[in-house]
């Protein structure tokens, strides 16, 4: 019998294994951060939002079907603008229909199901090459990256391009990895998330303040809890709020 993973080495395995299930194509995106540590309180100083995405203003509301049965979730663009509306603008624009759950971690302990790769349509594309894909952007013929932003508690802004370590911030985020989270996988680099997504099995708090939190699931977590690798999103669509989404 194995002998238990002590917690802190679990955490960077949980950590390691969202890093990889990320584009791994991303690695070349540049990150944004300072040379400098930003000092507790300022935080303001590192909320400069990039244009050009898609920006949810408010909240909307998605519903997921996987195995016959619905998965709702509230997205919260009023803490996560970017992040929500890029997720919302996929949603609405049918990316997620047909995708699988490439990556379900439950054991040694309660971790995510993570799907969203755009290539997993693809039953042709090889299962370890899973993981590895981002939206291409059907315009610019261009992946489409977003930055990782956070909103610390009683901020007024998010933190863009920098984990609340590199930006020493000490509080806890507005949008915490409580079981039920759904969040943005990415690569090593803090600005390589692009499509995949995961959903917490548990509490996940040693992921606050590194990992992009944009939603949680209001219904649906017991389907959650039976979504074994390679299901499939049968079909993903905005049942309210969409008017709130703003893309240029």
């Amino acid at each position: 019998m194995a002998l238990p993973m002590r917690p802190f080495t679990l955490a960077l395995a949980a950590v390691f294994s969202l890093w990889l299930g990320a584009c791994a194509s991303s690695a070349t995106v540049d990150s944004t951060t300072a040379d400098a540590p930003v000092e507790p309180g300022i935080a303001a100083e590192v909320a400069v939002a990039p244009a050009g995405l898609p920006v949810l203003e408010g909240m909307a509301t998605v519903e997921m079907v996987v195995n016959g049965s619905p998965i709702v979730m509230e997205i919260d663009g009023t803490k996560a603008p970017i992040t929500a509306g890029n997720f919302v603008d996929l949603v609405n624009r049918g990316v997620y229909d047909g995708l699988v759950f490439h990556r379900v971690v439950r054991d040694p302990e309660p971790f995510v199901v993570q799907g969203g790769d755009p290539q997993s349509k693809d039953p042709s594309v090889p299962a370890q090459q899973l993981g590895t894909g981002s939206f291409i952007d059907p315009d610019s013929q261009a992946p489409r990256y977003i930055p990782l932003e956070i909103m610390p508690a009683g901020a007024a802004e998010p933190v863009y391009s920098k984990t609340f370590e590199e930006a020493n911030i000490t509080e806890a985020p507005e949008l915490a990895h409580t079981r039920g989270a759904v969040a943005m996988a990415r690569s090593q680099a803090v600005d390589s998330a692009s499509a995949q997504f995961y959903i917490t099995l548990a509490e996940l708090p040693f992921l606050d303040g590194s990992y992009a939190v944009f939603g949680y699931v209001t219904s649906g977590m017991d389907v959650v809890d039976t979504i074994q690798q390679v299901d499939r999103i049968e079909s993903a669509r905005v049942v309210s709020g969409l008017e709130n989404l703003k893309t240029e």
